[in-house]
């Protein structure tokens, strides 16, 4: 087993979700096997406009022949392990190359960086999972986040991970955070406020507390819990009341995404005067990052109080 690197551009002619499957033709198999019970990074090119850079990481649990491609194969993500980095990593940064495997021995880039995919030192992993986990407090923990109850002498299970320094740390360590619920729920809230602007997307308010951090929180729409990945499309960014309301089942979403009411609210007209003067959902603009209809059908079916 090895790290590798999977390049992935939102405009692909490959089959790519990359947080369930990513597609590649059979001269690289021999690569992506190498990778399979480890973990990867996707990598978006530098010539991409406004590239992401080094932008999520997964875990690839088999490899199958695409059934509906001859010669292509399908590298299948485990569920549950992709995240997007809450700060992408650009291939180059002020210290030179981050990934320093495509580099030869005079420093210059090697051809090994146009191989779409291509296997990753332990090293070059761990520092680009260290600069994309990141940690960046104007995001989280929000201070109401961290305050201790009453009776209690710890913080709040979890959130005592954020607080250690990130540096220092060995690869495996590297690993564990990114199954770590904390560590998670950090980069996902990041993507999920920044995607939505920091706004609700049910209320259409934007509200900043006086230590400058965004009040609306990141709302999964599937539950992790009911198998809800970290993904943005599978978000929400919503007031603490909104997202009270949508867990409960109190609002849902049509396939519009015009925002439904349960009737079993005790107080319809407050609710209702809640929502935006639209009456849809203010999703992002940028389409990979709208809720993706799988999930708000899983909501309206499962959780949502018709």
């Amino acid at each position: 087993m090895t790290f590798g690197v999977f390049i992935h551009r939102t405009d692909s002619i490959y089959d790519d979700v990359p947080s369930e499957r990513y597609q590649f033709p059979k001269m690289y198999l021999s690569r992506v096997q190498q990778c399979v019970g480890d973990w990867i990074v996707y990598l978006e090119p530098t010539k991409v406009k406004n590239t992401k850079g080094y932008f999520a990481v997964a875990k690839v649990q088999e490899i199958i022949a695409d059934p509906r491609h001859a010669d292509m194969h399908l590298a299948v993500i485990e569920p549950g392990t992709y995240l997007d980095f809450g700060d992408p990593v650009p291939f180059r940064d002020t210290d030179g190359i981050v990934e320093r495997g495509v580099l030869n021995d005079l420093g210059n880039i090697s051809g090994r960086a146009q191989a779409a995919v291509r296997p990753l030192s332990a090293e070059d992993f761990a520092r680009i999972v260290e600069r994309g986990l990141g940690r960046d407090d104007d995001f989280l923990p929000r201070v109401d986040q961290t305050e201790q109850m009453p009776g209690q002498t710890d913080q709040m299970p979890g959130f005592q991970d954020s607080q250690v320094p990130f540096q220092h740390v060995t690869v495996r360590d590297r690993v564990n955070q990114l199954t770590n619920r904390a560590v998670r729920d950090r980069n996902f809230r990041k993507n999920v406020l920044r995607a939505y602007g920091e706004r609700c997307a049910i209320t259409g308010l934007r509200l900043i507390n006086g230590g400058g951090r965004a009040e609306v929180e990141a709302a999964h729409i599937r539950p992790v819990e009911h198998d809800g990945p970290d993904i943005v499309s599978n978000g929400l960014a919503l007031s603490g009341t909104a997202h009270w309301m949508f867990d409960r089942g109190l609002v849902g979403l049509d396939d519009d995404l015009s925002i439904l009411v349960s009737r079993q609210s005790n107080d319809l007209d407050a609710v209702r005067a809640m929502i935006n003067p639209s009456g849809k959902l203010l999703a992002p603009e940028r389409l990979a990052n709208r809720p993706r209809a799988q999930f708000v059908t899983w909501h309206r079916e499962n959780c949502f109080k018709h």
